[in-house]
């Protein structure tokens, strides 16, 4: 089933009870026959979303937001991933006025995530995420399924669902790569400039903009500030 051009509230309700309790891979089959041209976006903190697509699309097309702010760790580990499981990765380049805004200041984000991404995403029918409800109290309403008006596609979440422990139990059954910084204590990992270990014990994102207002890059946030999605 498509989503309308209309993007009708009843198709999303519907689609989104669907797949509430199904497991990512039909999410994703659903996202990659009825929608097509999809991409899927990913920080490669971990390597659940990447394996659930390359098992069955391997020719699937991932975006990787190479900010110039990454952990040296991060960027060795994609490319590592990137060798060993040939993969296709795009890397959007960044525009001049990043030198201007060095990363952690008030234009960062949407310099070297937002308008990146759009030009990736532009013309696509939808792209994929790793987005999960546990992640943060801002995600905790994430749907599977949304039109995205910031992006003007449909986003599909095909992870939202399921818990940390879920990722951990896929891991381990596949037995796949983690990330060189969580053994360091590392939980969630953005740029090295503004993220830490987490300061808050059961919150793993609580290293991310530590001491800041600030909770999201921009590509997930709300702009209205409550689950408009």
């Amino acid at each position: 089933m498509m989503i309308p051009s209309n993007h009708a509230t009843e198709d999303l309700t519907a689609l989104n009870a669907r797949f509430e309790t199904a497991d990512p891979s039909e999410v994703l089959a659903w996202a990659f026959s009825e929608l097509g041209d999809v991409v899927v976006a990913c920080s490669f903190e971990d390597l659940v979303l990447v394996h659930l697509v390359h098992e069955r699309w391997p020719e699937a097309e991932f975006v990787f937001l190479d900010t110039g702010g990454h952990f040296p760790e991060t960027i060795e580990f994609v490319d590592r991933i990137e060798r060993e499981w040939s993969l296709r990765i795009t890397r959007p380049e960044l525009g001049p006025e990043v030198a201007v805004w060095p990363c952690g200041t008030a234009q960062c984000c949407a310099l070297r995530k937002v308008e990146p991404l759009q030009r990736a995403l532009a013309g696509r029918a939808g792209w994929v995420t790793a987005l999960k409800r546990v992640d943060a109290p801002t995600r905790a309403t994430t749907p599977v399924v949304a039109f995205d008006e910031k992006f003007g596609l449909v986003k599909v979440n095909p992870l939202a669902t399921w818990t940390d422990d879920d990722i951990t139990y896929y891991i381990d059954q596949h037995a796949l790569a983690t990330h060189p910084l969580w053994a360091q204590g590392f939980a969630s990992i953005g740029c090295a400039a503004v993220t830490t270990k987490p300061v808050n014990p059961g919150d793993r994102r609580s290293g991310r903009w530590a001491g800041g207002d600030k909770v999201e890059c921009g590509l997930h946030e709300d702009p209205f500030g409550e689950s408009r999605w």
